[in-house]
């Protein structure tokens, strides 16, 4: 199969965490004032994360902040729940500067080993772009792991107002690349928000499980001529079973 374009998801897909994130959170806490334990924050993220939806704007208003209030509110809720009392704004504004900020360096992340020499590769079958519900931020992230150059376009959740799997993020994404769906391929490592967002967006995608199938398994394959591992667009049938 020949495609026009690549398109990638970023966290989980090109980089990942450099450590968990209740041991950033709780060390930026006690910096502030707040003895709290990484794993029990841990675990209050993970429920804030679920609390809050991703962001949906109306169609054609992206946010103006590019959902930073989104992310304060998940701190808040993360650390109002850790330490089992309210955080006052003299205390969580600088809190969340600091976390916020933090997550904008390279130095929070860390490239999976392969993606390097797997970009190499992909970039010889199609045109790179990404593709991912982040914000501005990732433009920094991108250049400091040194990776910015390998894609053509960059779309944004907080650009689209909406987040995979809304199909409003990946009409941008194509639009900005100027392809036709059909004529691209999604990656990424989410289920629903990459592999079925992106097929009932008209577009070809493949999911990613760490270790068992990574990107460098997939460049192996598509460089190979082997498409066996894609699902269709629209369709939702896959040409064999998902990887389990």
């Amino acid at each position: 199969m020949v495609f026009q374009g690549l398109f990638l998801d970023a966290a989980g897909t090109l980089f990942h965490l450099a450590e968990p994130v209740g041991l950033t959170y709780a060390r930026a806490a006690e910096v502030h004032g707040l003895a709290l334990s990484p794993e029990v924050v841990e675990a209050c993220f993970r429920r804030a994360w679920k609390h809050h939806p991703a962001p949906l704007h109306p169609e054609g208003t992206p946010p103006a902040d590019a959902d930073r209030s989104w992310w304060r509110a998940v701190v808040k809720s993360t650390f109002e729940e850790a330490a089992s009392a309210a955080i006052g704004d003299a205390t969580l504004e600088p809190l969340f500067a600091r976390l916020y900020d933090h997550f904008a360096e390279a130095s929070a992340w860390q490239l999976y080993p392969d993606v390097p020499s797997a970009l190499g590769r992909l970039s010889g079958i199609a045109p790179l772009h990404i593709l991912s519900n982040f914000d501005p931020r990732l433009h920094l992230i991108l250049r400091g792991l040194g990776i910015a150059d390998c894609f053509q376009t960059v779309t944004l959740s907080s650009q689209a107002g909406a987040s995979k799997p809304h199909h409003r993020i990946f009409a941008l994404a194509l639009q900005k690349a100027g392809i036709p769906a059909g004529a691209a391929l999604h990656i990424g490592d989410e289920r629903e928000a990459d592999l079925q967002g992106a097929a009932r967006a008209g577009m070809h995608a493949c999911l990613l499980e760490r270790p068992a199938f990574d990107l460098a398994t997939l460049a192996e394959k598509l460089c190979s001529g082997d498409d066996s591992c894609l699902q269709a667009p629209v369709s939702g049938v896959l040409k064999r079973p998902q990887i389990e």
